[in-house]
Order: structure tokens, then C-alpha cells, then sequence
């Protein structure tokens, strides 16, 4: 008998699973995921992409703006089995969490209980791991804190970026998780506690963080470099004819213990060379 399911999520790279679910006959019987909002330079109203791909397939959706008393009347309609969150942007309340037959589960990219929270994918680069994990658990109301199902530990190069370490991490995430919800629905995962006493705790990411001092060690200032590659990106200020200017660098390197700034766009300025930017100050 198939299994009643409700996915969880927001951003577009969430569709990748719904796409893996219906492949191995698992698709949701239901999409959970934010509003629309303005976006772009025109601010048009835009659809979530699980919004978007649940049109596609025909699979009923959910947008609430909270998680209040009328979508859980609306959830506790119908019978369910499992929920599985991905990034969907939320706290879910535990009677949420508690209400399918088989619980809810979330995707996670640590060595849990090792960076819990928001920003394990950033926090592994800035503190210059060699491993992470690709981690599926069994959701509590506390964060990060539920058994863990399933756990494949991912290497982290020396040139891997917060983008291409998230990439991989889906790759192995998007094999992980059919087998996964196999095994729950079979009955033959052994739920693993985590240990409390090894749990450290991620922070949320703000524009600041992406302030440097060049008077740091180089690897401090090529490690923000990867690990905020895309958003909120790394930057500087600089003197500039009496002005203090900001600069952010848009390409850099490593070598000899040196961080190299390759690229940079001033404040108001085109990409250029930092070479290039540097002899206009004379």
C-alpha cells in the first residue's frame, strides 16, 4: 500500500528530490512550502519551485504564511505517514512533527551533532574540515537534536567552495534518501542517538561576516573566501583619495601561506585586476 507523504521545502533545488521520490514511486501526496514573493528587478510575484513542480505533477500545495492553528486543522484532515523537510524555511511546531505514523525527517549537512543549525556547509569550510557528512534524522522539536538514520561521510578539498561542497553533498543526499525512506517504511533502520556532549552549534550569516581584515592569517581570509562564495561574499575597505572605499574580491587564491586577491569591484566600479586597481591609486 502506498505511503501518504508531505514534502517540505522552498528553495529550487528541492525539486531535485521530488524528482528522485517520483523515480523510485514515492511521490509526495502533498507540497508544503512559503508564499510567493516579489522578485527580481520588477519584484513580480514568483511561485517557490516546489510550487512550480507540484503544479507540474499534480500534486496538491500549501502555502501558509505561519504555521498556525488552521494549516494544522488542514494537516490533521488526512492520514499521513511521513513528512521529509528540506530547507523548507520554518520551525515546525512538535504536533507537527509528531503527527505522521512514521514521524518526520530532515536532511542535514554535518557530522551531527557537529554544527547544528543553519550553516553547517560554511562552518566545516571556515574551520578547515577535511570531512563532512551528508546526515538524514529523525526530527525533534529541538534543533538538530533527533536519531540519525542514515550517514555518509563526504571529503571536503582543499578547493572546494561552500557552492561546490553543497553540490556534492546533494548529489550523495538525492541517493540517500529513497533507500532511506525504504528502510523506515520496512522497518529495518536502527536509529542511532546522537551524543549531546559533542553537539556545537552553527550561526546564521549576515552581510557583515563577509568583512575581512587583510592583516589576518592568509588561510583565515581564504577560507571566508570559500565559504562565502555566492552570498554574502567576502570584502575590504580601502583609502582611496581620502574616501574609504569597499572593495569585494570576486576571485582570489592561495600560495605559500599568502592570500592572493586576483580579482575585485569597487564600490560604484567595474570588475578589474587588483593590480590594476591598486596602480590607480598612485
Amino acid at each position: 500500500m502506498k505511503k501518504r507523504i508531505a514534502f517540505f521545502g522552498t528553495p529550487d533545488f528541492t525539486t531535485d528530490f521530488l524528482d528522485v521520490l517520483v523515480a523510485h514511486d514515492l511521490k509526495p501526496d502533498l507540497i508544503v512550502t512559503n508564499p510567493d514573493r516579489p522578485s527580481g528587478r520588477g519584484m513580480v510575484m514568483t511561485a517557490p519551485g516546489p510550487k512550480t513542480w507540484a503544479l507540474s505533477y499534480d500534486v496538491p500545495v500549501l502555502q501558509p504564511e505561519r504555521i498556525d492553528e488552521s494549516f494544522m486543522e488542514a494537516m490533521r484532515k488526512e492520514p499521513w505517514d511521513l513528512f521529509i523537510v528540506i530547507a523548507y524555511g520554518k520551525i515546525l511546531p512538535e504536533s507537527l512533527i509528531e503527527l505522521p505514523t512514521y514521524g518526520t525527517i530532515n536532511v542535514h549537512y554535518s557530522l551531527l551533532p557537529q554544527y547544528r543549525g543553519a550553516t553547517p556547509v560554511e562552518s566545516a569550510i571556515l574551520h578547515g574540515d577535511t570531512t563532512t557528512a551528508v546526515v538524514i534524522q529523525s526530527m525533534r522539536y529541538k534543533l538538530d537534536t533527533g536519531p540519525i538514520l542514515a550517514q555518509k561521510e563526504i571529503s571536503i578539498t582543499p578547493e572546494d567552495t561552500s557552492h561546490t561542497l553543497r553540490h556534492k553533498l546533494n548529489q550523495e543526499a538525492l541517493l540517500m534518501l529513497p533507500h532511506t525512506l525504504t528502510g523506515i517504511f520496512e522497518e529495518t533502520i536502527a536509529a542511532i542517538p546522537q551524543h549531546e556532549s559533542d553537539a556545537t552549534y552553527t550561526k546564521k550569516i549576515t552581510k557583515e561576516d563577509g568583512e575581512i581584515d587583510l592583516n589576518d592569517s592568509g588561510i583565515i581570509n581564504y577560507r571566508k573566501y570559500k565559504a562565502y562564495d555566492g552570498w554574502p561574499g567576502i570584502f575590504f575597505y580601502i583609502e582611496k583619495q581620502g574616501k574609504k572605499i569597499r572593495m569585494k574580491i570576486t576571485k582570489a587564491s592561495y600560495h605559500d601561506e599568502t592570500f592572493v586577491i586576483e580579482e575585485v569591484i569597487p564600490e560604484n566600479g567595474k570588475r578589474q585586476s587588483y593590480e590594476d586597481f591598486l596602480h590607480s591609486l598612485h
